[in-house]
């Protein structure tokens, strides 16, 4: 494929992230990563991974929720402080991953830099105007700022060490379910940009590689932020089909060709199928608990057939890129 596909939108980028995108690129057509998104430190869904295939996704995903400065532990209930205090340190296991040389993308439901109760990167339990947040000067915009200066802390380590992340900010644009969705594409795009120049400009977090996740071309910011385009999705339980139409609506978001992947699944899609049928996603993530766990969605059967197959890359037959 073209050097322009795996060309980082961010010209300072290091060398690791040029590997990843390379090799992404690489094999889009011919395999498929294996991916598995993880929200605990006791990972689970790793564990039931390795208890039925015997092997380990290539590339794991990491839940940073709990990191969020602004949650509300005094309006709150029990289910959301179950999942915040399940999430407490999961930059540990990230950590860890990274020392085998696993891929490693990185999820932030963000509770509202403001206003905010229970689950609050829900749009139904905040009063957060994103609108407003990316007028200069705003309190909501001061307080946004400070949100990002604070992760943006946290993810330092892994560029000091050039552990690549495939980062995914302000996933599923196109609802009006998260805060950063509900105020429209412009405001979206503007959060979007807003973030990825104080990573990239201010704080020179060069080790990440943008991945946009949304469905439909006026959310796209632009070729100049973006590596990777990604959707999520969730078929029917036991659909394990490739996709293609999902795929091919999504490609049209940008002129550009652009590397192509599944931001979430609920069902995996089987990597034979895909490759069979020339669709270009290079990668998926399975969502965490019951999508993993249960035989629901994907069978133990499905599963072990799934990193069996010579058209996944599983951890064990993935290359050292980092």
């Amino acid at each position: 494929m073209s050097d322009k596909l795996y060309s980082p939108c961010n010209k300072n980028a290091q060398d690791c992230v040029k590997n990843v995108l390379k090799y992404l690129s690489d094999i889009t057509y011919e395999k498929v990563i294996t991916g598995q998104h993880t929200q605990t430190m006791a990972m689970e869904e790793l564990c039931h991974i390795e208890e039925v295939t015997g092997k380990q996704p290539a590339l794991l995903g990491f839940e940073l929720l709990s990191y969020s400065p602004n949650i509300n532990y005094t309006d709150t209930d029990d289910e959301c402080m179950t999942e915040v205090m399940e999430n407490y340190g999961t930059l540990k296991r990230a950590y860890e991953w990274a020392d085998k040389k696993g891929l490693i993308t990185m999820t932030w439901h963000w509770f509202s830099p403001l206003q905010g109760r229970s689950k609050a990167f829900f749009t139904r339990n905040t009063d957060f105007d994103a609108s407003k947040a990316v007028i200069d000067g705003t309190e909501e915009n001061k307080a946004l700022i400070s949100d990002m200066d604070m992760m943006a802390g946290l993810l330092r380590p892994f560029c000091d060490k050039q552990i690549p992340i495939l980062w995914r900010p302000f996933h599923e644009a196109e609802g009006d379910w998260f805060w950063w969705g509900v105020k429209g594409a412009e405001t979206y795009k503007k959060l979007y940009r807003l973030m990825y120049q104080r990573f990239t400009k201010i704080h020179h977090l060069d080790n990440l590689i943008w991945v946009w996740n949304a469905t439909t071309r006026e959310l796209y910011p632009g070729d100049d932020v973006v590596d990777i385009i990604t959707r999520d999705m969730y078929p029917p339980a036991g659909d394990h089909s490739s996709q293609s139409e999902m795929y091919n609506n999504l490609i049209k978001v940008t002129d550009t060709k652009k590397i192509v992947a599944i931001g979430e699944t609920g069902t995996v899609p089987f990597s034979e199928n895909i490759v069979k049928e020339k669709v270009g996603w290079c990668y998926y993530m399975c969502w965490s608990k019951e999508f993993c766990l249960k035989d629901e969605n994907t069978t133990r059967e499905d599963l072990k057939k799934l990193y069996d197959s010579e058209y996944s890359v599983t951890k064990e037959n993935l290359p050292a890129l980092y």
